[in-house]
């Protein structure tokens, strides 16, 4: 009886190949391929790799990867080696079970055909599963070349639940090397590398479709709190011009502002937003300047700021800031006369600088913003800015009044 290691002389003198130095470069080409599936999330190009790398392996005239389409029922060559590269994206019928590729897919395992021939063959599969009798294998007509004759496929499955196949990793040889049990092994630890790579990218697809439809639905749902603020402000508006008192005419305007201001940051909210609940604060500015510029007819008001992406729990108290500010100079720093009411924001290596300043009469003798005001504005912005975690100053340059806020950011 012939010695294990007599039969493997034997194989190898046939293949033409020494034994150990071949499994060898198959398993450093795996290795290669695991690093490559780790570190890029491009499929096609993965797929096309292991291609390329299974052919090597094998020493094999052309190696495709396909996957199964059950609508069509058929499968698309998505990266193939040794064959046309126009082949990619082409559909190939699952429906003729005497080919490898379908056979492996129906049975959930490996098919191992040496002497085959790509149209009228004559070979059968080596394989676990049971064999319908009388069944014959051929390669596909029109596809694989006139000199191939030997086959190795394997089924590419998917780790999840429903342990449903992705498609079949196949790979041709030419006359006189056939391929064995081992490479049959070899080729589907490589298929089941390539399934787990195929699992993160329906997986990611899944997630980037999730996270989509989450941001459809808080712009949906932004838009119609914008749209609810922008009733309320309004209400407060009409009401305001039947009071008979000034006082309530300005504190009802007042608030009607302050919603509006809200109203502005849902907005951007739902007309577009870089992430999720993020705001361009730069951009939000500037609207807001301009929408409070329509209720201050006469004056000057301008904006400068610089570009830079925050929450909205952050713009919206900001927002609500700056509109005190301008409404408080807007009312009192020109009393006869109206003037200009400058906005600039800046981004500073520890945090944001919002400052609001006017040229008008300048804030009364003793005024302290840090001490505890009257005003009902003040009493607003005191509470925005232990909100934001700032430091509200004034600064005496020039005529006018001089707020400057300083924003640590989170």
């Amino acid at each position: 009886m012939a010695s294990e290691g007599s039969i493997r002389e034997a194989s190898e003198a046939g293949n033409g190949r020494a034994e150990l130095p071949y499994r060898l470069r198959q398993q450093a080409l795996m290795g290669a391929f695991a690093r490559m599936a780790l570190q890029t999330r491009d499929l096609d190009a993965l797929l096309q790799r292991a291609s390329e790398l299974c052919a090597e392996a094998l020493g094999a005239a052309c190696c495709q990867v396909l996957e199964y389409r059950a609508p069509d029922h058929a499968f698309v060559i998505r990266a193939c080696t040794g064959l046309r590269a126009d082949l990619v994206g082409t559909d190939v019928t699952a429906g003729d079970e005497a080919t490898p590729s379908s056979y492996a897919f129906r049975t959930g395992a490996g098919v191992l055909a040496n002497g085959i021939h790509p149209r009228s063959g004559q070979g059968k599969p080596r394989q676990g599963a049971a064999e319908p009798d009388g069944a014959r294998l051929h390669l596909p007509e029109g596809l694989a070349p006139a000199d191939i004759c030997h086959a190795v496929n394997v089924p590419i499955a998917l780790g999840d639940e429903s342990r449903r196949a992705y498609g079949v990793l196949e790979a041709w040889g030419r006359e006189g090397h056939g391929f064995d049990r081992a490479d049959q092994e070899f080729l589907a630890g490589f298929a089941g590398l390539i399934g787990i790579a195929v699992e993160r990218h329906q997986g990611d697809a899944r997630l980037r479709d999730a996270l989509d439809h989450q941001v459809q639905l808080t712009r949906e749902m932004s838009h119609r709190v914008k749209n609810s603020l922008g009733v309320v402000a309004g209400l407060l508006r009409l009401q305001a011009r039947d009071a008979q008192s000034d006082e309530v005419r300005h504190a009802l305007e007042d608030a009607g502002a302050r919603i509006a201001t809200v109203a502005e940051v849902h907005d951007h909210l739902w007309r577009g937003i870089h992430q999720l609940g993020m705001v361009d604060l730069a951009e939000f500015l500037r609207e807001l300047v301009a929408k409070l510029q329509e209720e201050a007819p006469g004056h000057r008001l301008a904006c400068q700021a610089d570009p830079k992406v925050i929450s909205a729990d952050q713009a919206i108290p900001i927002g609500l800031v700056v509109t005190e500010l301008v409404t408080n100079a807007v009312k009192h720093a020109y009393p006869q006369e109206t003037g200009p009411v400058q906005v600039a924001l800046s981004v500073k290596a520890e945090g944001l600088r919002l400052t609001v300043r006017d040229d008008g009469i300048g804030l009364p003798p003793g005024f302290d913003v840090s001490m505890r005001q009257r005003s009902l504005g003040l009493k607003i912005i005191a509470s925005l800015i232990r909100q934001l975690d700032g430091r509200l100053s004034t600064e005496e340059s020039g005529p006018g009044a001089h707020f400057v806020l300083d924003i640590p950011l989170t």
